[in-house]
């Protein structure tokens, strides 16, 4: 039972990290302008991760 209750972990972990690069990807896809009028987070262009949705303190 331990290594099915684990599988389920790693899978629902991969399934909310691919979501969040979904919607990263989509929110890379919208102009500048309207990122703002929506009120989503400054997106921070990182050399060695890529792009990524920054939440500012």
């Amino acid at each position: 039972m331990f290594t099915l209750s684990s599988i389920g972990r790693v899978a629902t972990r991969y399934a909310q990290a691919r979501a969040r690069h979904r919607s990263e990807r989509a929110l890379l896809s919208l102009p500048i302008e309207l990122r703002k009028d929506i009120g989503w987070p400054e997106i921070v262009i990182d050399p060695q991760n890529g792009p990524r949705i920054c939440r500012a303190p």
